[in-house]
Order: C-alpha cells, then sequence, then structure tokens
C-alpha cells in the first residue's frame, strides 16, 4: 500500500512560524502580513464566510484576547500549501478543543482560514462574547464586502 507523504512548502512554513508569533504576542502588526487581501475566514459560529483582509484581522485579534490557557498540540500538512492546527483553550469554565484548517496562497499568504470548535456550549459562549465585542462592526465590514 503507496502512502503519500506531504510537505509545507517553504513560505506557507514561514507564515505559520509567524502565526505562531502572533498567537503568542497578539499583535495585529505580526498578523497582517500573512492575510491575503482577498483571505476569507469561516467559522462554526456563522453561516457566510467572513471576507477581506481587515475582517479576518479583527475576528483574529479579538478572539485571541477571549481564550485563556490556548495551546496548539498538532499539525496536520495536507499537500503543500494546506495545513492544519489542532487547539485547546478556555472561555471563563468551559473547556474547547479545535482545529484551524489554512490554505496559503503561493506567496505564503494565507487565503482561507477556518475554525472548527466542539463542543458546542463552548463555540456557544464564544460566539455570544465575539458579538459583543465586535458584532456590529463585523457587520458593517460583510456589508461592504458584499456590496463591492
Amino acid at each position: 500500500m503507496a502512502t503519500d507523504t506531504y510537505a509545507l512548502a517553504p513560505l506557507p512554513q514561514q507564515t505559520v512560524a509567524a502565526w505562531h508569533d502572533f498567537v503568542a504576542t497578539s499583535d495585529p502588526g505580526v498578523l497582517r502580513p500573512l492575510l491575503a487581501e482577498n483571505v476569507v475566514f469561516r467559522s462554526p459560529a456563522v453561516q457566510s464566510p467572513i471576507p477581506g483582509r481587515e475582517a479576518t484581522l479583527l475576528v483574529l485579534t479579538t478572539v485571541t484576547t477571549i481564550f485563556e490557557n490556548f495551546r496548539y498540540h498538532r499539525t496536520f500538512v495536507a499537500g503543500s500549501h494546506d495545513v492544519g492546527l489542532e487547539f485547546s483553550a478556555n472561555i471563563g469554565k468551559w473547556q474547547l478543543k479545535g482545529i484551524d484548517l489554512i490554505k496559503f496562497n503561493e506567496s505564503g499568504e494565507m487565503v482561507e482560514f477556518e475554525v472548527m470548535i466542539r463542543p458546542l456550549k463552548a463555540l456557544q459562549v464564544l460566539a455570544e462574547e465575539m458579538g459583543n465585542r465586535i458584532g456590529p462592526q463585523l457587520l458593517r465590514m460583510k456589508e461592504m464586502a458584499a456590496s463591492r
């Protein structure tokens, strides 16, 4: 039986390393250059994708202020431009597990960032907290992107 092995391309590898720097510092200046202008963020808490660098930057910088005890555990590589990062965190009394699925362009920028989180109750608490902090602002950004 043949097995496929994958290696992440060098530029996405650099982006993943810089992503870990962002997670450690929550510095938007570290995150901004990692995101393609047309990046799409997908959240399990909203039905439609969140388009664009500014909206994705807002979501990711906000979530780092909500998660407590955030840790990555494993990295999964699926081709030269796709990675999955398994994580755990707390939101108050709720423990959660999740995975970030990230797709990169040839320049190593993130073009798709999808998050999956369990259990449902932790996701609901996260969604409520995100809505309280950035809901109206994020809605305006999505409306502006849709009107272009």
